[in-house]
């Protein structure tokens, strides 16, 4: 993967250069940042109408909803209890801008996307990647190699295990089977399982086999949250990956299969600030956004928004990036 690390993306074609008024940095040959936003559209499809699924639509989406994510700023957020950025002026906010795809090699894009964490890492940054189906997770998470171990924390109605679907093995039915083959990945956690998605029988007990710790949407709910957070291994390193139909489609309903019965938006931010005190989030994702379907609201994308600000603003409450460095 012989790749100028300058070249692995390209800025974003939207109305606002950048999320949430970061900085733009294309060029990642030695960057150097606190909490990076790179955009992942494309993952492996199944099919070739695959590659033009909708969900590579959604990190332009989100990045064009930045003034309805965040007025300013610089105002009081009463989610993280201070400022987008808690008033630190020396937090380095950057926005990567997107991997996009080599409709001549199908794979250079997953390559593109492991080199681009890697450095992000590398870097000191935080990354925050914008999807995309969910099969950008799998790069995503090779990405972490020399930067583990990591707990994955994956929100989503799906399971997520296939081996395969039409021969393709790393796209959106099959992250976390793939995640379960790395070794830098030491602990999965899956919450918010529900209805019926692509897992057979046999994925289950796969998952089972593997030792994944699964709870379902109604366990979740019957127990809540700081007891699901008390299941989740203390001191880690943690990735979280939220799908979007892990979420309930009363506050996420832009997906391809949404089900009643999903994670709250008080439960998921209330995860992400519990992650953050437990130890520490090393990145997360969110993937499966179907813009077109988004009501008048963009509910959906400012969602997404949303959890990203709870996360930037409880790391740097946390003390993740101290003063002097």
């Amino acid at each position: 993967m012989n790749y100028d690390k300058s070249q692995l993306t390209t800025a974003p074609r939207t109305g606002y250069p950048t999320l949430l008024y970061s900085d733009l940095q294309t060029d990642l040959s030695d960057i150097k940042a606190d909490i990076a936003i790179l955009g992942m559209p494309f993952g492996m499809a199944y099919t070739p109408k695959g590659y033009n699924n909708d969900q590579s639509n959604a990190p332009a989406a989100i990045r064009q909803l930045t003034d309805r994510i965040v007025r300013a700023p610089g105002h009081y957020d009463f989610d993280i209890g201070g400022p987008l950025l808690q008033g630190r002026s020396d937090i380095r906010f950057v926005d990567c801008g997107d991997v996009m795809p080599n409709l001549m090699n199908a794979r250079e894009h997953y390559e593109k996307c492991e080199i681009a964490i890697d450095q992000i890492l590398r870097g000191g940054g935080l990354p925050i990647i914008l999807g995309g189906d969910h099969g950008i997770t799998t790069p995503v998470l090779r990405g972490y190699k020399d930067h583990g171990p990591i707990t994955l924390v994956h929100i989503d109605a799906h399971l997520d295990w296939r081996q395969e679907v039409n021969g393709v093995t790393e796209g959106l039915s099959s992250p976390i089977r793939r995640a379960s083959e790395m070794g830098h990945v030491e602990d999965i956690v899956q919450i918010g399982l529900r209805a019926q998605g692509s897992a057979r029988p046999e994925d289950l007990q796969a998952a089972s086999e593997y030792g994944a710790t699964l709870i379902p949407a109604y366990e979740l709910h019957d127990i809540g949250i700081d007891a699901v957070l008390d299941r989740i291994p203390d001191g880690r390193n943690y990735y979280i990956s939220f799908d979007a139909d892990g979420l309930d489609p009363t506050v996420m309903p832009a997906v391809d299969g949404p089900a009643p019965g999903g994670m709250s938006f008080v439960q998921a931010r209330k995860l992400i600030h519990g992650l953050v005190r437990k130890g520490r989030v090393r990145g997360m994702d969110i993937v499966e956004i179907q813009p077109a379907k988004d009501n008048a609201s963009k509910l959906t994308c400012v969602t997404a928004g949303r959890l990203i600000v709870n996360l930037i603003g409880a790391s740097i409450a946390a003390g993740y990036f101290p003063i002097d460095r």
